[in-house]
């Protein structure tokens, strides 16, 4: 079976992308920033391991010309919150394993894809936490069973977050990759911009 990646990504319209960050360093910044990662991300992750990538684009007659790659294919994220979103590859996709990450984490390495699909032979789950109590990554083993970590009530952009999620699991199978950071904020941006 296949193993699927698939980058979740918002249309990049200025003022509409990393808003949170926008209002703290201006729009247009937040907005070249986004730009840069939509490009990036995918691109240190195409054809770096044994998976199929895919960018699942909001809105989904979003315009994404200039970052058409041949190595990527597409699909919308359809509608719903953001659990219902990072569960609809599970109707669309071919047979297989799938990892839903963003593009806001700039240190996602092919490594942490590799790991994450290989704790998928033997969990039901997997999630990548994120430092601020959410997750950058979530992994389905989709086979013998789809398993729902948002069937609850799930608090998105929540300190709690991720424990939510895993209130949700009791009983499954859960793994872990490493935790990283997202950039949100200026804080984080300039973070970013010291490590690399």
């Amino acid at each position: 079976m296949q193993k699927h990646l698939v980058i979740f990504a918002k249309e990049p319209r200025l003022g509409r992308v990393k808003t949170r960050l926008g209002r703290e360093i201006g729009h247009v910044l937040a907005w070249r920033f986004y730009r840069s990662m939509l490009h990036s991300v995918p691109r240190n992750l195409i054809n770096k391991g044994p998976w199929k990538t895919w960018l699942a684009v909001s809105p989904d007659n979003g315009v994404f010309q200039d970052i058409r790659m041949r190595q990527i294919s597409y699909l919308p994220q359809g509608g719903g919150d953001l659990g219902k979103r990072m569960l609809s590859p599970a109707q669309t996709l071919p047979k297989g394993a799938f990892v839903v990450i963003g593009t806001d984490v700039p240190a996602i390495q092919p490594k942490h894809i590799r790991y994450a699909f290989k704790l998928l032979g033997q969990k039901d789950v997997v999630f990548g936490p994120a430092e601020d109590g959410g997750f950058w990554l979530v992994g389905h083993k989709r086979h013998p069973n789809m398993i729902n970590p948002y069937k609850k009530l799930v608090r998105w952009s929540h300190p709690e977050t991720l424990n939510d999620c895993l209130a949700n699991l009791k009983g499954q199978k859960v793994g872990f990759v490493d935790t990283l950071y997202d950039v949100d904020d200026a804080q984080s941006l300039r973070r970013w911009r010291k490590d690399r």
